[in-house]
């Protein structure tokens, strides 16, 4: 899945662990809308957490670092659509009805909070779970990382 990496992933509590952020070798090669919008959001995430910092990179985590991910995500998956209306995939046109709805930011809070997050007074998760269970009541939360973190020095040239 990592081009120029060798065999050693560090995974740990389900995480990969590094320093560097490599994108999957399918990501170069596949234009498929959906993936290619899941591309955007990996490497704005990635590219968050190296600004957040720490040890580990990849374990830096922010509710602005997710939601400016997710917003970066739509941004792309539009623009596509925009490009070609009749391309689908339920997870994203879904999270376009909560954005057009206004809750993004709750919908992130609820979906993949972390218990360090500072979260902004304004967070409306009564609301958001109320629009939820009348609008999109089956909704599954998803998120794909094309990609994997590993150590620079670990990496063949």
């Amino acid at each position: 899945m990592l081009s120029a990496c060798n065999s050693e992933i560090y995974v740990r509590d389900g995480v990969t662990d590094g320093d560097t952020f490599y994108l999957a070798e399918r990501a170069l090669t596949d234009d498929d809308p959906a993936l290619q919008s899941w591309v955007r959001y990996s490497l704005t995430k990635s590219t968050c957490q190296l600004q957040i910092g720490g040890e580990n990179p990849a374990r830096a985590s922010s509710l602005e670092c997710e939601l400016s991910s997710r917003r970066m995500l739509l941004d792309a998956w539009n623009e596509r659509k925009h490009e070609t209306p009749d391309i689908e995939d339920r997870y994203l046109d879904e999270l376009v009805e909560v954005q057009r709805a206004g809750f993004l930011a709750e919908y992130v809070v609820r979906h993949f909070r972390k218990n360090h997050w500072e979260l902004p007074q304004d967070i409306d998760g009564r609301g958001y779970r109320h629009w939820q269970r009348h609008r999109l009541p089956k909704h599954k939360a998803d998120m794909w990382i094309i990609g994997s973190w590993n150590y620079a020095r670990k990496v063949n040239p």
